[in-house]
């Protein structure tokens, strides 16, 4: 400490010396002599999606005055730069939670993105759909240029469409982070393991939880509150909540879900059926079922 630096304050010295010793307990529980690897930046992991956003969408969600002619320079920079990045974070959880050999992690993480660099080409088809949706599932919607730039719900997809590229390929921590970016700008929480079909639409959105194991199948309209959740949670012999299985809803192609309805446990909304406000729902119902939150709640 330089000599000039005033000393602390005893109150904060007593604060930083218990601090240390969590840290070291903590290292110690974890079995690591040295200090613990660094974790993915959820800030880098922000840039990367700004980056991949623009170079699915450059003329909206790009530089405002590219030309036509810079279109595809432009989308491969942000494409060459974005997918180093992620690399970069993937590395980092890779060395993190030991899933490979030390010294490989970036060859890894590169043989990951590689295989993310092909997938972003169905994402933008993916998200076409789900933009065409909003637009014509929302009568407030001016154009489709509105609803790429505005909608709460498309920034979600977005952003899931991506994420669940990245859980697909093992990624589960940056597929997780990028997620948690979407829930923390719109409300809208959706776990990058769920699987969401073509031309979802996420009115409103928020306040609207997708579970982990969620299923959702195509041309399926959720609105704001609504929730996708467990009925329960077994517990290990230890105590803990004990990971994995199918625990989420399978939603059918064609399913209208209104506010604040919540629909727990590994149960299906058939295909077309309508499902009223604040309905709560734990067990199936047939395809073309209509189900107001009274009848749910006698179930």
């Amino acid at each position: 400490m330089a000599a000039d630096t005033p000393p602390l304050h005893p109150d904060v010295t007593a604060t930083v010396n218990r601090l240390r010793e969590l840290r070291t307990r903590a290292l110690e529980e974890r079995q690591r002599a040295h200090r613990p690897p660094r974790l993915p930046s959820r800030k880098t992991l922000a840039t990367v999606v700004e980056r991949l956003a623009a170079a699915l969408f450059p003329y909206r969600l790009g530089l405002p005055d590219i030309a036509d002619e810079g279109i595809d320079p432009y989308v491969g920079h942000l494409l060459d730069v974005g997918l180093r990045e992620l690399a970069g974070e993937i590395a980092r959880e890779l060395a993190c939670h030991q899933q490979c050999a030390p010294g490989e992690e970036r060859a890894a993480a590169d043989a990951v993105v590689a295989r993310f660099a092909d997938a972003l080409p169905g994402v933008r088809q993916m998200l076409d759909t789900d933009i065409l949706a909003a637009y014509r599932g929302d009568p407030a919607a001016r154009s489709i240029d509105e609803v790429l730039v505005c909608y709460p719900g498309i920034t979600a997809m977005i952003h899931h469409r991506l994420a669940h590229e990245l859980h697909v390929l093992g990624t589960a921590l940056c597929a997780r982070i990028i997620a948690e970016l979407a829930h923390t700008q719109t409300g809208i929480d959706i776990h990058p393991g769920a699987r969401i079909g073509a031309s979802c639409f996420i009115d409103h959105g928020t306040g609207v939880v997708i579970g982990e194991t969620a299923i959702i199948g195509e041309r399926v309209r959720l609105y704001h509150g609504v929730t996708l959740g467990a009925k329960r949670f077994p517990v290990a012999e230890n105590g803990d909540l004990m990971k994995g299985g199918d625990r989420h809803p399978i939603v059918e192609d064609e399913v209208v879900i209104y506010a604040g309805a919540t629909i727990l446990g590994r149960i299906t909304i058939g295909r077309g059926s309508v499902i009223g406000g604040n309905a709560w729902l734990t067990q199936s119902v047939p395809p073309g079922s209509n189900v107001a939150q009274s009848q749910a709640r006698q179930q």
